[in-house]
């Protein structure tokens, strides 16, 4: 099963649902120039319990990178965090790492989104039991039905580069702790968020040419929900955004509208952080070899009873045909040579030295 976010055809990745060992889903860009950095926002308030922050992002369009604002979505089962996407340098162009569901928050390139998404971890909110509890110090709780909350200061990242790796680019690396959820089954997001990427690509007031860093909706109060009065501005650009990136479109770099799935970036799921993961899964295997190995006695001797049996039926009349043959010729003449010593001897009375000559 898989779920879809990206619409726009320049990117449009497809994830796995609950599968083991899950291999982020990634897109390849021959863009040169990462995207502006993170806008300054405030977060709405949370509609309800049950919701949690996925925080806004920059995609990449047909007209070049737009701002998908942060929105609270509903969390699609319990247990579950959420993992933001982030861009990341592939070597020869930018690599957007799409976000995820998991037991654990894995990495999402070291990039200060803010709202407790500093760069690494999630310090919003956390699971105990059936219950999510929400971190006041970093969410705008402001709903009378949230009374799970509990505050716990976090420290803030200054840093708004919204991009991993290259020139100017967050220098981070995965923990082994975030390596370790990267491995862990995932859900792809939810159509709550394919709705509010699909508003933000069909919004010319999002795209970074036009607003310069400084989005008019940072963020909403509900996915898809771009109504006056639910929506928060960014109240500045997250730091001088390079001429580069508000000018790259398909039309300007050409080779970038062509998407060239690849599979996860070794710095982010490394072949040496799935090789100790194997023991656990080789586990059952043990466990069904003795069962075939003692059912094995049981139905290999009636198999191989019947094929000796076989053959020898037909090999013992052939020796028992062919033994009595040599024996008849052997006592052949010892029938003769009696034969006529007997008849002479009874007719010729008185006369036995005849036989000599």
């Amino acid at each position: 099963m898989r779920s879809r976010l990206f619409n726009p055809p320049l990117i449009c990745v497809l994830l796995s649902l609950a599968a083991p060992g899950f291999l982020s889903a990634q897109i390849s860009l021959s863009i040169n120039v990462g995207p502006p950095p993170i806008p300054v926002y405030e977060q709405p308030a949370c509609p309800d319990n049950g919701y949690t922050w996925a925080p806004g992002y920059w995609a990449w369009g047909d007209d070049g990178y737009f701002w998908v604002p942060g929105t609270w979505v509903r969390i699609p089962a319990v247990g579950l965090l959420w993992t933001p996407g982030y861009w990341g340098w592939g070597g020869d162009g930018m690599v957007f790492h799409t976000g995820y569901w998991g037991p654990h928050v894995g990495f999402y390139g070291g990039v200060n989104y803010g709202f407790g998404y500093g760069g690494s971890g999630y310090e919003g909110g956390h699971w105990q039991g059936q219950n999510y509890y929400y971190n006041r110090s970093v969410n705008n709780v402001g709903s009378t039905h949230i009374t799970n909350v509990y505050n716990q200061t976090v420290v803030v990242n200054t840093t708004r580069v919204s991009y991993n790796g290259g020139q100017g680019g967050v220098t981070a690396a995965p923990t082994a702790q975030e390596r370790n959820a990267e491995q862990e089954h995932h859900v792809g997001p939810t159509a709550e968020q394919s709705q509010q990427h699909q508003s933000a690509s069909q919004n010319k007031q999002l795209l970074a040419s036009v607003n310069r860093g400084k989005p008019a909706v940072a963020a909403t109060g509900r996915a898809g929900d771009f109504a006056a009065g639910h929506v928060m501005p960014a109240k500045a650009a997250g730091g001088q955004v390079p001429e580069a990136a508000l000018k790259a479109t398909p039309k300007s770099m050409p080779a970038a509208a062509q998407q060239h799935p690849q599979p996860p970036a070794a710095a982010r799921t490394p072949p040496q952080a799935r090789a100790p993961q194997p023991p656990p899964s080789m586990a059952p295997h043990p466990l069904q070899l003795p069962p075939r190995q003692a059912n094995a006695p049981q139905h290999m001797p009636p198999q191989a009873a019947p094929q000796p049996r076989a053959p020898q039926a037909p090999e013992r009349p052939q020796p028992q045909a062919r033994a009595p043959q040599p024996p008849q010729h052997a006592a052949a003449p010892p029938e003769h040579r009696p034969a006529p010593a007997a008849h002479p001897q009874p007719q010729g009375h008185g006369k036995p030295e005849e036989p000599h000559i």
